[in-house]
């Protein structure tokens, strides 16, 4: 099973870049991020003719959250628990029924700026819901993953120009500590077990020629139960589709597993 998460900073504007990926990289399950559109605005009878089951959890102009899977999909949640009253729509799960049954949980963590200030407030306290979510994912003892646009940059190695970074919510020592709490209770982030070292980049900004200067950062990730973990076979970025026609400013990173 090929999964992969895309944030497509709107469907709008994105629709045929996003129907060009799908086919060419033809991922079993896609998990995506800034649909930017309700419900019933979302083009699924494109993705329904794909052969894709479509779940959404849109918001008008911003955020949203969306999975496209070939295989069935069972007990879908909208809304990441712990606060009912978050009308941000920043999280979607679903179990993905393969060869074998996987829980999938697809999230668009707060960006967070400015920090400090309520923005940063917002994201931390998400991190740990977030985390609370991941506690009892890993005590399911089942395969899981959440994967999304995570809005952090885990080392400096993830990024081109660390030092410009440093004061930014994405790479502020709360953010990174929050972060690795998570990972540490017991996941996997997938592309780091396969993929060491600098130089991979999962988005590159519209400004100032991000993208031709090679000026990155590495903020899209999945994050396997141990259960998941031992599945896994390979993992990858799709860094060349940037540099097509109407691109996202991030690309999808991807997973295969045996499931």
């Amino acid at each position: 099973m090929k999964i992969a998460t895309f944030n497509i900073n709107g469907i709008k504007a994105r629709v045929q870049a996003l129907s060009d990926w799908l086919d060419d990289a033809a991922p079993d399950v896609a998990l995506l991020q800034e649909i930017k559109s309700i419900d019933e605005n979302f083009p699924r009878e494109l993705f329904e003719e794909k052969g894709y089951n479509v779940e959404t959890h849109g918001q008008k102009s911003f955020n949203g959250v969306a999975i496209l899977s070939k295989y069935p999909l069972e007990d879908v949640v909208r809304g990441l628990p712990g606060d009912e009253s978050d009308e941000q729509a920043r999280w979607i799960e679903a179990t993905v029924v393969g060869s074998r049954a996987v829980r999938i949980c697809g999230l668009y963590l707060p960006n967070g700026n400015p920090a400090p200030g309520p923005k940063y407030d917002y994201k931390l306290a998400w991190m740990e819901r977030l985390e609370a979510r991941a506690r009892a994912l890993l005590e399911a003892e089942e395969p899981a993953l959440m994967a999304g646009d995570y809005n952090v940059i885990p080392q400096d190695e993830d990024a081109a120009r660390p030092e410009v970074w440093h004061t930014d919510a994405l790479a502020m020592p709360q953010t990174r500590a929050a972060y690795r709490r998570i990972l540490n209770l017991g996941f996997t982030e997938a592309f780091r077990t396969r993929v060491p070292g600098p130089g991979h980049y999962s988005f590159w900004d519209y400004q100032a020629g991000a993208w031709d200067r090679n000026d990155g950062i590495r903020i899209d990730h999945l994050l396997l139960t141990p259960q998941c973990a031992d599945l896994l076979r390979d993992t990858g970025i799709d860094a060349e589709i940037r540099g097509r026609e109407k691109p996202s400013d991030h690309v999808p990173v991807w997973i295969e597993i045996e499931a």
